[in-house]
């Protein structure tokens, strides 16, 4: 393998040679070309210097995804800072914690983080800075102070005649240097941080350019909705464009299925990258009802017009997501069948990628052309995986990687550290699987959510509830075990039952009926013996999966 390059050099190399292009931008709101990130990462740059930040000192980022944010980002990392994203989802608790244990010495917050937090619970940090503006919500330094009262003229005094291209040169990193600290959503007690160093950075970034650099041209646009304190969102929506001069555009609230639909038809997207909950939501609000209906079933079951329908049926699809983008790449979570069936008979462009935040995050992709039905395609160049199974085609077994993307193991967590990384540097993922002979990946679960049947054999939830959401008045379900039986819990679509006017028992009716379907499609020791309707939706991880573990014992 050929020596891997300092990772802010690309951040330098774009912000130069796109200088005079929009870079970012806050949908409905300001626009940043790069030369203006450039002249704010600079004024960052004086701020950490007056703050007393070292080399290898962390800086926390905390706040709905902006430019802003993509701005502190960078600057952090081009000033030779660690970074720690800290999930604006996150209770003040959590933000307290993991600001505390990372050691971080600036935190910067968006404006509804800033509401909650308790600054007196972090005593550690130097300052707290307010995203939207910079203005400083917490000093305990005087020279902090002094530097953000008198930026402009700091600022000045350091280019005294313009701040110009040539003066654009970052920090100079290490394949192995630590780069961030992201810590995991988490199932129980206090998430794991996850130290990444540059490489695995690197081992992303040079993925994206080599595959989808040459398809997707600088200059087009993107649409950020995943939250980028997540390595997904961050790694696909904002270091991958941003690198190669693509122009981003950030929702900066909370993106519901309308605002998602609208922002794609007129921002138009060349790439869009999705976790499940979102497609699945486009297609099953947008385009079923338009398609389920006897007119339009009638004209697939003719073999004459059937390929010109499904040509018109894609159409109405791509349309949904912008009409421009080259393909849409899912992950995060497992596609729901029949959605990823329906889709693929319509041969819309669509792949599903599969990762981890330890692996900065990914693991395998395929290019939508080449993708397998219910896979998650192969592993990327750089990365090595392997079933641990005597039978890794037939036989489940946990997926294990290897190579340039994965982490240095978890901050102050050697146990953990030990227990996810073995001795020759296989990452254990967590998830079950197996793979075929041309190495295509197929997920069958977590190994921690597999239940075992009363006779020894093996359930995976994870299987049962793709078919069971599928079925009528089915939002949302996870499958539960209690005792011998299983446990179906469900959340309906309840917009659809108020339109229709049914009640709570009608809702049980039909769940009864679903149960029966289901288990006529179910091996006897997988049958769900009851459904049990919920009120409220399920708590969910910023990836939009199910928090699952809230949810065994409930019952």
């Amino acid at each position: 393998m050929n020596p891997i390059p300092s990772f802010n050099a690309y951040f330098e190399k774009s912000i130069i040679d796109n200088w005079e292009k929009d870079a970012l931008t806050d949908y409905k709101g300001a626009t940043l070309q790069y030369h203006d990130v450039a002249r704010i990462i600079e004024k960052l740059h004086i701020v950490f210097e007056y703050s007393g930040v070292q080399k290898g000192d962390k800086i926390a980022l905390c706040g709905r995804n902006s430019s802003h944010w993509g701005v502190v980002f960078v600057a952090t990392l081009t000033y030779g800072a660690v970074v720690v994203p800290v999930l604006h989802e996150f209770v003040p608790e959590q933000v307290h914690n993991i600001v505390n244990h990372s050691g971080a010495k600036l935190l910067f917050v968006g404006d509804v983080v800033a509401k909650t937090i308790n600054p007196d619970e972090m005593p550690d940090l130097e300052a707290i800075v307010h995203l939207p503006d910079f203005s400083l919500l917490v000093s305990r330094r005087e020279k902090i102070t002094y530097a953000r009262e008198h930026l402009n003229q700091l600022f000045g005094a350091k280019y005294p005649k313009y701040f110009r291209k040539e003066h654009v040169h970052y920090y100079q990193d290490s394949p192995e240097e630590l780069a961030l600290i992201n810590y995991t959503s988490g199932t129980t007690g206090f998430s794991k941080g996850v130290m990444l160093p540059y490489r695995a950075l690197w081992g992303n970034l040079d993925f994206a350019l080599t595959k989808l650099g040459p398809i997707v041209k600088p200059g087009t646009n993107m649409v950020s909705i995943l939250p980028m304190a997540h390595m997904y969102g961050l790694a696909f929506e904002f270091l991958f464009p941003f690198c190669h001069g693509i122009h981003i555009y950030y929702l900066t609230r909370l993106p519901s299925p309308s605002l998602i639909a609208q922002a794609y038809a007129e921002i138009q997207p060349s790439l869009v990258i999705a976790v499940p909950m979102i497609v699945e939501k486009i297609i099953r609000k947008r385009v079923f009802p338009k398609i389920q209906n006897n007119h339009v079933r009638l004209l697939l079951m003719m073999p004459v017009v059937n390929k010109k329908v499904k040509q018109m049926i894609c159409e109405q699809v791509y349309n949904a997501f912008g009409g421009k983008a080259y393909e849409i790449i899912i992950g995060g979570a497992a596609l729901n069948q029949e959605v990823e069936e329906f889709l693929k008979s319509i041969d819309f462009p669509f792949t599903v990628g599969f990762g981890a935040t330890e692996c900065a995050p990914l693991i395998s992709y395929c290019d939508h052309k080449e993708f397998v039905p219910k896979s998650c395609g192969k592993a990327i160049y750089n990365m090595e995986v392997k079933i641990d199974s005597p039978d890794p085609e037939n036989i489940p077994g946990e997926i294990l990687a290897r190579g340039t993307n994965v982490m240095l193991g978890y901050y102050k967590n050697e146990e953990a550290t030990s227990q996810a990384l073995d001795k020759d540097g296989w990452y254990h993922t967590g998830d079950l699987g197996l793979m075929d002979v041309e190495g295509n990946i197929f997920i069958k679960g977590r190994s921690k959510n597999m239940l075992l049947g009363s006779n020894g054999q093996n359930i995976y939830p994870e299987e049962i509830e793709d078919k069971l959401a599928s079925m009528a008045m089915v939002s949302e379900c996870v499958v539960v075990q209690k005792g011998d039986q299983l446990v179906a819990l469900v959340y309906p679509d309840m917009d659809e039952a108020q339109n229709m006017g049914f009640t709570q028992e009608d809702l049980q009716n039909i769940m009864e009926q679903n149960r029966q379907d289901l288990n006529a499609l179910l091996p006897p020791f997988s049958k769900i013996s009851s459904v049990v309707l919920r009120e409220e939706e399920f708590e969910k991880t910023p990836k939009k999966s199910i928090k699952r573990y809230l949810y065994q014992n409930s019952i």
